[in-house]
């Protein structure tokens, strides 16, 4: 019984490692039509009886203005163009509060929230962040920078059913991703710790302090490097 069992977790593991790899294979080129985030939201939505908001347009990453690129990087991370997915300093803090019983403090990187808005599912818990590691390094490995940062922008939460950089450009300011300026871009960055709350515009006293902190995150940074953000066919 102890070796039929074995070899039966030993398959399961066999297949779980086929069929994921082949899923992050599969999003290297194909867009991502929709998250689990996206759905328990509209679920939310019915069950209070509202409208359900879903405005998610996928556009490519040269059609995101590289402001909204730029602002996104300063104000999430910062080191997301020489890490190998995970911010290992930020980690260490994390972990020394914890021992020391302060505030838990978020440490993920872009990776790591790809990795959770495209494969996984939202609440917290031990077993979903053993998940999303394993899914950032795949992705870290299988997929270019810029088509991390493409499907990020594309997928993370902008607003009150409002998904994607192209959606949240319209919603917000009545325009295209593409067309978005640094101020603009800050903002939309300034509400992704909490846009279900926070407004991009008019912004609140608080978004307008994270929007300049992210506007001189941004001249500190400089242009955008797009060598270290290759494009996805050079993987």
């Amino acid at each position: 019984m102890f070796k039929k069992f074995v070899r039966f977790v030993l398959k399961l593991c066999f297949w779980f490692i086929i069929i994921t790899v082949f899923w992050v294979l599969f999003y290297k080129w194909v867009p991502v039509p929709a998250t689990s985030l996206m759905v328990i939201r509209s679920a939310e939505q019915l069950q209070q009886k509202k409208e359900i908001k879903w405005n998610h347009q996928w556009v490519a990453l040269e059609k995101i203005s590289k402001n909204l690129q730029l602002a996104v990087i300063c104000s999430e991370d910062q080191k997301f163009s020489s890490h190998a997915g995970f911010d290992v300093q930020a980690i260490e803090k994390v972990l020394d509060n914890y021992s020391e019983n302060k505030r838990l403090r978020g440490a993920s990187t872009i990776s790591q929230q790809t990795a959770k808005n495209v494969f996984l599912w939202p609440q917290r818990s031990w077993v979903r962040k053993g998940f999303e590691t394993y899914f950032t390094f795949l992705i870290e490995l299988l997929w270019s920078k810029s088509r991390i940062m493409e499907v990020y922008l594309n997928s993370i939460e902008m607003g009150d059913g409002i998904y994607g950089a192209q959606a949240a450009a319209n919603y917000w300011f009545g325009k295209d991703a593409s067309t978005l300026s640094k101020y603009e871009s800050a903002a939309i960055a300034a509400i992704l710790p909490n846009p279900l709350k926070m407004k991009a515009d008019p912004a609140t006293s608080y978004v307008q302090q994270r929007k300049n902190w992210i506007l001189q995150q941004m001249k500190f940074y400089g242009p955008l490097d797009l060598n270290s953000l290759p494009t996805p066919s050079d993987k």
